[in-house]
């Protein structure tokens, strides 16, 4: 009983050393780390005073009243809230990626679940770093600049994602596609990856159809084809015909896929960070943001009800379009998040398109730029995009040679800003004049306060004369250009705008599979050019359109200019009476204000502790000459000040590496 009465109190003094330990390091604390260093804290403080003090005295007979006004109790307990604190700093310390992510996500789950989600992830990510290393990244990584080592650290990092498995194939194959930000030798080598992935079982692919149709299966399909067209890592699709004779094809989502994404795109993105800590090159390649990027969009391709939604978008929004191509028709009546219905295409892919062009009697180039013009619109006018137009994704109708576009699991969303900067991007090209790409540039960036325009509009020029006096202008070089220089004046694209480039890099080599001389920039000046047109003969062609939305502006504007005469009277007396006074200071900036409002607390704290330390220290010394009975009391003053020295200093160097790895 008496055991059971000491444990119980062991256990009160662990939580009060938790919750202070907790309020003492800061926000944005790492629970596992904090219950493993209050628990090492308290064996390990408990263990040395009940060796160096407990043992010789009847402590288990006295009262918790006595125990606690003791100093010998006292002293164990500061010194187990300064331990636990000091071990949180080491696991901070000798924690290089973190888990800052992964707790963010659990951070609704249970105690035993988020233990359990902790362990499983650092034991893959152990795996994966240990395969990372043993294939030689660590080595290669520091020479990747040298061009005779470029290969060895293609090989490496191909190795290891092929090693990894799963997510980290995708990844890879991902990756071989970014032609404007990897060299040669590293898409070679990227495209060698490879997944074998076996179809679903009958069985599995039925309680998928019960499960997610809002009916029993024989009475929605009249056939349904268990054998799969194709089967991918993520999904299978089958071929059906629905009771009103529609054929169909049914897309179905893998049921392990979720668990998979659950832990290994939290991994793939740890790796990512740990890869670009190793290396200022694949911190300049963004390496990181490639993961990130990478794993959002893998998030909601996992949401087949989010692919509806993308397909109907686009649908909807080139419905009036002079540019016709095919969208299949989504059965949203049978969808959800595990589960897509659409109508089946008689056709074939682009990739083997010469033989349906000589039999349908279509012209390469005409079928070539009724899909650039659909995009463009798609990306200047629309907004929203197709963002994988690989030429798996284009088809050819067989039945009248109207391009097809298919799967829209991944699209891209432009705003009218980012717009109005790609258009001026083609116009800048066109009539190379670097100004006019650099007011497009300054519109793509989201960091234009750092741009140095008489350097970048000079780095432009090169690029320019680069792609002068050809006859195709090479898309991929040309974007991988810009990318590089946005890069080194240390400017990034919007994340919206980095997926439309590459996906015009894409597209580009779509269309020289279907035109070997098809060039995407002298039909984009064209394209400009039939847009004006169209855009001046409008208001002629559209009168009664013309006329109400002239209405609808002059409605939005009439009330605005009503109150302009007002205002401005309003102004001028203003600066009569000198109350407008322009203010401009380092402050204004909210970021910036906060750095510096967090540097000022953090050097207060640093000052405070440092005193308590040098009074402490001081005080010592004079009790060392008092005879007297108070020097007891200045002892004792003195530890408790060198006792809060030190929790201010390690509360500060647990803030700063934090600071450091964020």
């Amino acid at each position: 009983m008496i055991y059971i009465k000491f444990l119980i109190q062991l256990l009160i003094v662990s939580g009060f050393i938790y919750f202070v330990s907790g309020r003492l390091i800061g926000s944005n604390i790492n629970f596992v780390r904090r219950v493993l260093s209050v628990i090492i804290s308290v064996i390990l403080t408990s263990f040395v005073y009940w060796y160096s003090y407990l043992r010789h005295t009847n402590f288990l007979s006295g009262t918790m009243m006595d125990m606690v006004t003791e100093v010998s109790t006292l002293i164990w307990v500061g010194s187990m809230l300064l331990i636990s604190m000091l071990l949180y700093l080491v696991f901070e310390l000798f924690d290089p990626i973190g888990i800052s992510g992964g707790e963010r996500r659990n951070g609704q789950k249970s105690l035993l679940l988020r233990m359990r989600s902790y362990w499983r992830q650092q034991k893959r990510l152990r795996q994966v770093l240990r395969i990372a290393v043993t294939n030689g990244v660590v080595q290669t990584i520091k020479y990747a600049r040298q061009r005779e080592n470029e290969k060895e650290l293609a090989i490496a990092l191909r190795t290891t994602l092929e090693q990894c498995g799963g997510i980290f194939i995708k990844f890879g194959q991902v990756l071989s596609t970014r032609k404007e930000l990897f060299s040669p030798v590293f898409i070679e080598e990227l495209e060698r990856l490879q997944q074998s992935v076996k179809p679903l079982p009958s069985d599995q692919v039925t309680n998928i159809l019960e499960h997610s149709l809002p009916k029993d299966i024989n009475d929605i399909f009249a056939t349904f084809q268990m054998e799969p067209l194709a089967a991918a890592s993520i999904g299978q699709v089958h071929k059906a015909r629905l009771k009103n004779y529609d054929e169909v094809v049914v897309k179905l989502l893998r049921p392990e896929v979720k668990g998979i994404m659950r832990d290994d795109l939290d991994i793939l993105e740890e790796f990512a960070n740990w890869f670009t800590s190793k290396s200022t090159w694949a911190e300049s390649l963004g390496f990181r943001e490639l993961a990130g990027g990478f794993a959002d969009g893998l998030r909601e391709e996992i949401h087949l009800d989010i692919e509806v939604r993308n397909t109907v978008q686009v649908t909807n929004a080139m419905a009036k379009s002079d540019y016709k191509v095919r969208i299949p028709k989504i059965y949203t009546q049978y969808c959800d998040e595990d589960i897509i219905v659409m109508e089946y295409v008689h056709g074939k892919s682009v990739a083997e398109g010469t033989s349906e062009f000589r039999r349908l009697q279509v012209d390469p180039r005409d079928f070539a730029r009724t899909v650039l013009y659909s995009f463009f619109e798609q990306m200047l006018f629309s907004g929203i995009f197709h963002a994988d137009p690989h030429p798996g994704n284009i088809f050819i109708d067989g039945r009248d040679g109207t391009p097809i576009l298919l799967d829209f699991g991944a699209v891209g969303r432009l705003g009218a800003t980012q717009q109005e900067g790609l258009k001026l991007f083609l116009m800048g090209i066109h009539q190379n004049d670097s100004g006019i790409l650099y007011d497009g540039l300054m519109l793509l960036v989201e960091n234009t306060d750092l741009a140095e325009r008489a350097k970048i509009e000079q780095a432009i020029d090169q690029i320019l004369l680069k792609i002068s006096y050809v006859e195709r202008i090479p898309t991929e070089e040309l974007i991988y250009s810009l990318f590089t220089v946005v890069r080194d004046f240390g400017l990034a694209f919007y994340p919206a705008v980095g997926l439309a480039l590459r996906s015009l890099v894409t597209l580009d080599g779509t269309l020289r599979v279907i035109d070997a001389k098809f060039d995407i920039f002298t039909e984009a000046k064209e394209f400009s050019s039939s847009y004006l047109r169209a855009s001046f003969l409008r208001p002629f062609k559209e009168p009664r359109e013309t006329k109400e939305r002239l209405q609808e502006e002059l409605s939005m504007i009439i009330p605005t200019l009503r109150k302009m005469p007002r205002r401005v009277d309003q102004l001028i007396q203003r600066v009569e009476s000198g109350k407008i006074i322009l203010h401009h200071d380092i402050f204004s900036d909210e970021h910036n204000s906060r750095f510096i409002t967090q540097l000022f607390a953090r050097f207060v704290l640093l000052l405070v502790g440092i005193t308590f330390g040098i009074i402490s220290v001081a005080l010592l010394a004079i009790s060392q000459f008092i005879q007297d009975v108070y020097a007891v009391y200045l002892n004792t003053a003195a530890y408790l000040g060198l006792f809060l020295c030190a929790i201010l200093l390690v509360r500060l160097s647990i803030q700063a590496i934090r600071s450091m790895k964020q």
